[in-house]
């Protein structure tokens, strides 16, 4: 019985010393690569496609954009490139984008966040929103690039399906207004399954393959991974690790710190299974995004 429980330790001992291998060889291509990898997304998104391709993004895309071609080093990039997060409630932003959005202020890129309700379901919109202030106060984004959109059309409902025209003429106005140069969002099924997260996508998902974003703008789309992969975890790291995704982004105890404490913020929503959240979910850990415009039947 003894040596069976030494070599469950000793299997648990060598896991995580795998996690953390992993984590040094991720911080060591961050370091590398710096915002390289974003910057070939958006190069990858600016490739006009064939009529018998993946998916269009219209007539006048060029190979390569102009600021790319401009830019001269690593530090002027990070200076030109703006991404945006396009989320639908106050807590979505901590809940699923943390690892995300902390990688992206470390390495000095202007962050905004575009959010599409005043999450009022509860009747608690005001409070909701001053939270999300606080919120993104502690992740590093700036008030001045907060934007929230409290409309009557777009309500915090779980089953209310919101319309994707209103919404995708919200996020271009927002892509244009802040020259946005990456865009996030959840993937086709929301993480949750709520249908605003998934309106958020196909929204998206029509601006990007109806070449409707400006020339040196891509999307993303957050994976929505099983309800096992969900919540192990920080353990879940070797199956995103060496799983296909056009980047990820990962955060170990002192980021994910941060991130906790980011969602702590959102006090009226700290519920008893948002605590089990906290402690279980890989999104507070890690990301990894697919680009829409490689997605099939765009």
């Amino acid at each position: 019985m003894l040596s069976v429980a030494l070599a469950a330790v000793l299997s648990v001992f060598i896991y995580f010393v795998w996690l953390k291998i992993i984590y040094r060889q991720y911080r060591q291509c961050v370091a590398e690569n710096g915002t390289g990898y974003i910057v070939s997304l958006i190069q990858k998104a600016s490739i006009t496609k064939d009529p018998d391709g993946i998916c269009s993004h219209g007539k006048h895309r060029k190979e390569r954009v102009p600021w790319l071609r401009a830019a001269a080093g690593q530090d002027r990039v990070s200076e030109n490139l703006r991404v945006l997060f396009v989320t639908a409630h106050p807590d979505d932003e901590c809940m699923f984008f943390a690892p995300a959005i902390i990688h992206f202020v470390k390495l000095n890129v202007s962050v905004y966040l575009l959010c599409l309700s005043a999450g009022n379901y509860y009747n608690q919109g005001e409070i909701r929103k001053k939270e999300l202030l606080k919120s993104c106060g502690v992740l590093g984004i700036p008030a001045a690039h907060l934007t929230v959109i409290d409309c009557s059309e777009l309500p915090d409902h779980p089953r209310v399906q919101w319309d994707t025209d209103l919404v995708s003429t919200l996020i271009l106005k927002q892509v244009e207004a802040s020259t946005i140069n990456l865009v996030l969002t959840f993937d086709k099924s929301g993480v949750s399954g709520h249908n605003n997260h998934i309106t958020l996508y196909r929204s998206l998902r029509y601006l990007s393959c109806a070449g409707k974003l400006p020339e040196g703008c891509c999307a993303v789309a957050l994976e929505t991974v099983n309800i096992f992969r969900k919540y192990v975890s920080i353990f879940e790291l070797p199956i995103s690790w060496f799983s296909a995704s056009d980047f990820i982004s990962i955060i170990w105890k002192k980021e994910y710190g941060q991130a906790k404490r980011a969602m702590c913020c959102h006090d009226s929503q700290m519920l008893w299974f948002r605590q089990v959240y906290l402690l279980f979910s890989r999104y507070m850990f890690i990301n990894t995004f697919r680009l829409i415009s490689e997605e099939r039947k765009c």
